[in-house]
C-alpha cells in the first residue's frame, strides 16, 4: 500500500510536489493524477482535519504520488498518528536546533532507533496483513523532512544536516525573509544567500535541500543551486488564480460591451 520516496529523495532527485491545503480529498486526488511525485498534505496551515488527513491520505493512494504530511508542530504523539494513518513521510516546522531534528527523527522510528510505538492494524501495514514487510522497512523507507523557517536555523543549518536520520532541510520562504526582517521580498540577495547556505549544507552531508517556491521562475535558478525536493505550488493558490484569470477575461468582454 506504501508508496515510498526517501531512496529517490537521498539520491538527490529533483521531486516536484503539491502543497494540499484546502482539506479536499479531491484536490489531492487530481494533483497526484496530474504526476506530481510527491503531496505535502498540510497540518499545520491546511484547512483540514485529522478525518480530512484520512480521506486525503486514501485518495494519494490512488496515484502514483507519496504522501508527505506536514504535522503542526514537533510533537511526538502528532508524528506518530500520521505515521499510523499512513503518511509515507513527516514534514515538521519550525526546526532551529540539531536536537530539534534529532527529536523528530527518534518520533519517526521503531525501538530500537526511535520511540515510535508498534501497532499492526493500522492503513500503512494493510491493516496487519502486509505487517511484516512495513515493519521491516519503516525505519529505512519513510522520509524525515524539518523546515528551516529562521534566521537561527540557517545558522545552524550545517548541525541539522549533520543529524543521521534526517532526510531534507525544507526552507519555508515566507517565514524565513520575515524572521530576517525581509518579509515577502523573494528576489533579496539576503535571501537567496540563506538559500544558498542551507543548500550547500545539506550537500556536504548527502541530505537533499528542499523548498517551497517562491515563483514558478525560479524553478531553475533553484535547481541549478542544489535544491532537489520543491513543493511548486498549493492547491488552495492555483485554484484562487485560475479562477481570477478566468473572471478577469470575461470582466473584459463585459467592459468591451459597456
Amino acid at each position: 500500500m506504501m508508496n515510498y520516496i526517501r531512496q529517490k529523495v537521498l539520491n538527490g532527485e529533483v521531486l516536484f510536489g503539491l502543497i494540499a491545503n484546502l482539506g479536499s480529498s479531491i484536490t489531492v486526488e487530481m494533483a497526484g493524477a496530474a504526476g506530481y511525485d510527491w503531496i505535502w498534505l498540510d497540518g499545520e496551515h491546511g484547512m483540514g482535519g485529522f478525518n480530512d488527513m484520512l480521506h486525503q491520505l486514501q485518495a494519494v493512494s490512488a496515484t502514483p504520488a507519496a504522501p508527505i504530511v506536514r504535522v503542526v508542530w514537533n510533537d511526538f504523539p502528532l508524528i506518530k498518528r500520521v505515521l499510523d494513518m499512513g503518511a509515507a513521510g513527516v514534514i515538521v516546522p519550525w526546526i532551529n536546533h540539531a536536537e530539534d531534528a534529532a527529536q523528530v527523527v527518534r518520533a519517526m522510528r521503531y525501538p530500537p532507533e526511535g520511540i515510535r510505538g508498534v501497532a499492526r492494524f493500522l492503513r500503512p501495514n494493510a491493516f496487519d496483513f502486509e505487517f511484516d514487510d512495513y515493519f521491516s522497512r519503516a525505519n529505512h523507507d519513510l522520509l524525515t523532512a524539518v523546515q528551516i523557517e529562521t534566521a537561527e536555523a540557517v545558522n545552524n543549518a550545517d548541525s541539522i544536516a549533520a543529524v543521521e536520520g534526517v532526510d531534507s532541510l525544507i526552507i519555508g520562504p515566507t517565514d524565513l525573509s520575515t524572521s530576517m526582517g525581509i518579509p515577502s521580498q523573494f528576489k533579496n540577495p539576503q535571501l537567496w544567500e540563506a538559500f544558498a547556505k542551507v543548500a550547500a549544507a545539506c550537500n556536504a552531508h548527502g541530505k537533499s535541500a528542499g523548498i517551497l517556491l517562491p515563483a514558478l521562475e525560479d524553478v531553475d535558478r533553484l535547481i541549478e543551486m542544489g535544491f532537489r525536493f520543491i513543493a511548486t505550488g498549493a492547491d488552495g493558490n492555483l485554484l484562487g488564480g485560475a479562477m481570477r484569470a478566468n473572471l478577469n477575461r470575461c470582466q473584459q468582454a463585459r467592459n468591451r460591451q459597456a
